[in-house]
């Protein structure tokens, strides 16, 4: 079982993973998760509002495509966070998931005042029967890679910088939920989707592709969103907008995958409406030329 939040699975929760991954092939056991909901920060400090890189429905999907075989999702409160190290180990890892063994992070921390730790585990496992395997910090340029890294580079619509400390495309996913048809009066019809508790990228432009759920298989398709406010229309709070190009089906209802490729320009005012749809015509010529240089997410 490997430890964790695992928020937004970058590739130093990948290393982790794979570290595990390699111990259960080895002894023919199968390969776990064990991690919270929601997300413990958000339960302690909750005057930190943080935003998730990856919301529940994501991470179960992440850890999927991680080839984790078994995901133990426990409901993090300020009840549970009164359980001791040794009961989360006791109750928990033995009793309840008879672990061979436990595959962590250097700086993970568990328990009643973060007092579990690789050394506390090791200690542990020798009475109880497992094994502890701490797997060392992955990063590059010198710095560790973080969620909050990640949090910092979509924050300021980096998102090639972002996508190298995840090692995949960051999404935001949800239902299409009905807006004011604004969009199809200017000639580029949208699908919105509220961000809820995601990271919210910095407000501009940007080039997507658009995973849509179809019959259980997502086809991809590119597109263009908008992010924040639309200064000209005075939004209450941030919206993702997004415009699939060559795409006439009805999405209301649907449930849709954002992948951010890369940021074309900020939000801006406009004067009149027919300023802002000739923007909206080279933001689209703009973004037809990044997607036609990539590739969409990999399953």
């Amino acid at each position: 079982m490997a430890l964790g939040n695992f928020d937004g699975l970058h590739l130093g929760h990948a290393g982790v993973i794979k570290r595990a991954a390699e111990i259960a092939n080895s002894r023919g056991v199968p390969l776990g998760v064990v991690t919270f909901e929601p997300h413990p920060m958000t339960v302690l400090r909750p005057k930190l509002q943080l935003r998730r890189l990856a919301p529940f429905r994501t991470k179960v999907r992440l850890l999927k495509e991680f080839g984790v075989e078994i995901l133990y999702m426990l409901p993090f409160s300020k009840e549970f966070s009164q359980l001791s190290a040794s009961q989360f180990v006791t109750e928990v890892l033995v009793k309840k998931l008879n672990v061979s063994e436990i595959v962590m992070g250097y700086d993970y921390r568990f328990g009643k005042g973060r007092r579990g730790d690789h050394t506390f585990l090791l200690e542990q496992g020798k009475s109880m029967g497992f094994g502890v395997t701490e797997v060392a910090g992955i990063g590059d340029t010198g710095k560790i890679y973080s969620s909050t890294r990640v949090r910092e580079f979509i924050g300021a619509g980096k998102f090639n910088q972002a996508t190298a400390v995840l090692g995949h495309i960051w999404e935001v996913e949800g239902r299409v939920r009905h807006g004011d048809a604004r969009g199809r009066q200017l000639g580029y019809p949208t699908a919105n989707i509220v961000f809820g508790n995601h990271v919210v990228p910095a407000y501009g432009i940007y080039a997507v592709w658009c995973g849509v759920q179809v019959n259980g298989v997502t086809e991809w398709v590119p597109g263009v969103a908008n992010v924040g406010i639309r200064p000209m229309f005075r939004l209450q709070t941030p919206l993702l907008e997004v415009h699939l190009f060559d795409y006439d089906d009805d999405l209301y209802g649907k449930y849709l995958r954002v992948a951010f490729l890369n940021w074309i320009r900020p939000e801006q005012d406009f004067d009149n409406v027919e300023s802002l749809v000739t923007q909206m015509d080279a933001d689209c010529c703009l973004a037809r030329t990044m997607l036609s240089k990539s590739e969409p997410p990999l399953e």
